[in-house]
C-alpha cells in the first residue's frame, strides 16, 4: 500500500501539472475523490486494526503483572513489535490522506484558473 500510495501521489503530481484543459481536469478530480473515498476507508480500517491490537496488548499487559509466565512476556514482545508497525503505516496513511486533500484542492484551484 505504501508503494502504491507514492506512487499514486507522483503520478497525479505529474498529471496536474501537464493539465491544460477542463475536461482533463474534470477527469483527474473524478479519479482523485475516488482514491481519496478508498484510503479514507482504507485508513478507518488501520485505525480500528492498530486500536484492536492495542486493546489487546493491554490486555496482556495486564495478565503479565499478574502471573509470572515466561510465554506471557514473549506474546507481549510481539504484540507490541505489531502494534508498532501498526502505528507506523497508520502514521503513513493519515498524512498521505491529508496531502491528497491539498492535492484535491491545488486541481478546485486550478480549474478556477482555466475557467
Amino acid at each position: 500500500m505504501t508503494e502504491y500510495l507514492k506512487a499514486y501521489m507522483k503520478t497525479v503530481a505529474e498529471r496536474l501539472e501537464k493539465c491544460a484543459s477542463r475536461s482533463e481536469l474534470d477527469v483527474i478530480l473524478a479519479e482523485h475523490k475516488d482514491k481519496i473515498a478508498f484510503m479514507q476507508h482504507e485508513r478507518i480500517v488501520h485505525f480500528l486494526v492498530t486500536f484492536m491490537f492495542a486493546v489487546i496488548l493491554v490486555i496482556f499487559l495486564a495478565v503479565m503483572l499478574f502471573t509470572d509466565n515466561l510465554m506471557i512476556l514473549i506474546l507481549v514482545t510481539m504484540i507490541t513489535v505489531l502494534e508498532a508497525f501498526y502505528i507506523k503505516h497508520y502514521y503513513f496513511l493519515e498524512n498521505t490522506v491529508q496531502k491528497m486533500y491539498k492535492v484535491y484542492d491545488e486541481i478546485l484551484k486550478k480549474q478556477r484558473k482555466i475557467q
